[in-house]
């Protein structure tokens, strides 16, 4: 016999699960450089933007500059930001992301490399 007690055991962990898939969708590592990279690092990294060229951001395609960089100091950069003489210069985004997207975003700038 189906009750509304048996309904509510199968409703409430389905409507959990729905939910906890909602909060933990991690955006691909591209859509993330699209939407928050992009405007200073350019589409395909080469920092020839307005901005990036103002900032005077690192080549991503270049491979010297890609051979200097350690993974280790790109995660640190993205998570805490990056500032000179106490202005900022990139924004923090371990708020905003979580350690495996700016992980995987590391992998997606590796991706530029000529």
């Amino acid at each position: 016999m189906f009750t509304m007690k048996n309904s509510t055991k199968f409703t409430l962990p389905s409507a959990l699960f729905c939910l906890a898939a909602a909060f933990s969708y991690a955006a691909p590592a591209s859509e993330n450089w699209d939407t928050l990279c992009a405007k200073c690092h350019g589409a395909e990294g080469k920092g020839q933007t307005k901005i990036g060229k103002k900032l005077k951001v690192k080549d991503y395609t270049d491979a010297k500059v890609q051979a200097a960089l350690k993974d280790e100091e790109m995660v640190k950069a993205t998570s805490d930001g990056v500032t000179d003489n106490g202005k900022e210069k990139m924004k923090a985004y371990k708020g905003e992301l979580s350690a495996a997207e700016i992980t995987d975003l590391v992998a997606h700038i590796r991706k530029f490399k000529s």
